[in-house]
This record gives structure tokens, sequence and C-alpha cells, in this order.
């Protein structure tokens, strides 16, 4: 294996983007792509305005922030990748999708690059099938908001050498972030599969009519402590990929826990994303701000 120089991340939405710019502001090159320029230029235009912030709350120097954007290449272009050392998809949660962005993949970059997927809910082993080199492909989950959350997952699938998950997690330590090395494949991983219990139990009693999702919400921080709710948290995620983490879990195990709530799949239909709509639970400003916030 070869030392990590280079990053490419595939996808431009609000994951993939800040994986890029952390990346960039520990000094790595990073090549962004995606195929859409209408998302580079809005990612460029996000990752500004929140820097920006951290800027004026003293998280980072202006230089720092300057740095990193001249690390940070904007393209539509995937034979730019040709020569990264570790490539992080962070596209849509399809698989078919997925298995063909990989194969495509393996045709542009050398042997020894690793490619990572993004996913918490397809494993590594299902995007494998027609690839050479299945050794260097692995799981490498970052937490939303990127730029916030220390926590990494990387999973060694049975087909990911040693030496692939062990660059990984060096990798990760290199950019500010704390791994955790799963050394078997579960969809979920860790800290999903335990969130979409309690998902599913704060969905279940506001179905059922024991208490509004802003009550439960407010439950959920007061009492459990946590800094978000999860109705609150499925719209910072989006409530599509709720649904298509859902969709994709149930197709695997075809038990009924796992199939996507009717409130979530109501929801989406009506195209309630949540922030990124403006509309989910909740009903947010043009910044993201909450506009409707229970009062206690």
């Amino acid at each position: 294996m070869t030392n990590i120089k280079k990053v490419g991340v595939i996808g431009a939405g609000a994951m993939g983007a800040q994986i890029a710019v952390v990346a960039a502001l520990h000094q790595y090159d990073v090549v962004l792509q995606d195929i859409s320029n209408d998302r580079l230029i809005k990612a460029k235009e996000v990752l500004e305005t929140q820097l920006e912030k951290r800027v004026r709350k003293g998280r980072f120097s202006r230089d720092e922030v300057d740095k990193a954007f001249e690390h940070l290449t904007f393209t539509t272009e995937i034979n730019q990748l040709h020569d990264v050392d570790i490539i992080i998809e962070a596209i849509i949660e399809d698989l078919e999708a997925k298995q063909t962005l990989f194969q495509s993949l393996e045709k542009i970059v050398s042997e020894n690059c690793i490619i990572a997927t993004n996913s918490s809910t397809i494993v590594s082993s299902k995007l494998i099938d027609k690839l050479t080199y299945q050794n260097r492909v692995c799981n490498i989950h970052f937490f939303n908001p990127v730029l916030v959350m220390e926590l990494v997952e990387v999973v060694q699938g049975p087909h990911t050498s040693k030496e692939v998950a062990q660059q990984a997690m060096t990798f990760i330590q290199s950019i500010g972030k704390k791994p955790v090395l799963l050394q078997k494949e579960i969809s979920g991983f860790i800290a999903n599969r335990i969130l979409a219990r309690l998902m599913d139990e704060a969905i279940y009693l506001y179905e059922h009519g024991y208490a509004s999702y802003e009550e439960i919400d407010f439950v959920v921080e007061k009492a459990l402590g946590h800094p978000i709710g999860p109705f609150a948290l499925m719209d910072l995620t989006g409530l599509d990929v709720n649904y298509a983490v859902r969709k994709q879990r149930y197709a695997e195990t075809g038990l009924e826990v796992d199939r996507p709530k009717q409130s979530v799949v109501e929801k989406v239909e009506k195209g309630e994303l949540g922030r990124k709509t403006g509309k989910g639970w909740y009903e947010y400003d043009q910044h993201g701000k909450k506009i409707v916030n229970i009062q206690k």
C-alpha cells in the first residue's frame, strides 16, 4: 500500500462536501466530484458559509480556511480521480448506483487506491462482485455534520485486507477524527443500529397518538441528554435518507420492523424531506433554522 497523499470524494451533498473540506483542512489535496455542476456550486457556497462562521467564532483561522480551499478541487469529471490514493463515495443510498460507480472507478484509479463507501446501510461486500481488486474496498462511515462529529466507523468486510483497514484507520486519525474498527460487516454498524431502535419507538409513540413529535424530541433531549431529538435528527439527515435506508434494510431482511414507517413515507411522497426542502417534521427558514419549536 502507498501513503495517502491525495483524496477523492464522490457526491457533493452535505456529507460528501464536508468530508472533502475536512480532508482539505488537514492539508490533503482533495478532488470533490459530482455529476451535477449546480450541486458543486452550491456545495462550495455552503462550505464557504460554514467555514466563515467558524472563522468568526475562532475555531479556524482565515489562513487555515484559505489554504483548505486551495487544496480543494471541484469537478464533474470522474477521470480527475485517476491519481488519488483513497476515494470516499457519498452518493445516494442506492445499491445499483453504487455498484455501477465502483465498477467505473476500478477502471480509472490505480490498483492500490482504497475505494470506500460512506454508506451505513449498504455493506461494501455488496459492491465488489465484478471488481478485480476486492481487497481494497471497505466502508468508511462519517456522521452528519462531518465538520462537528468526531466518530467515524471503519468496517472491514470479509474481502477487505487488514492493511487496507488499518490504512483507513490511520487516514481517519490524520484528519482529526476518532475511528472505530468493525472487524465484521453488519448493516447499520453500531451507532445507527442503536439509533434505529430509538427512532422506531419514537415514531411508534407518535403514530399511535401517545405524544406529539415535538414532545418526544423534548423528552429525548432533556431526559436522555441527546443533543437533538429523533424527529429533528431525521430532518437534519433527510427523511429521504431515512426512507432509503429502511427500504434497503427491509429488502435485505424481509422483516416488517425494518420497513419504512408510514408517517415517513407520507412525508417523502409530499416532498417534505427536512431542512433541505424547508419542511420535514418541522419548518425551516432559508438558512436552515427551525421556525417552529416546542416551548417548555
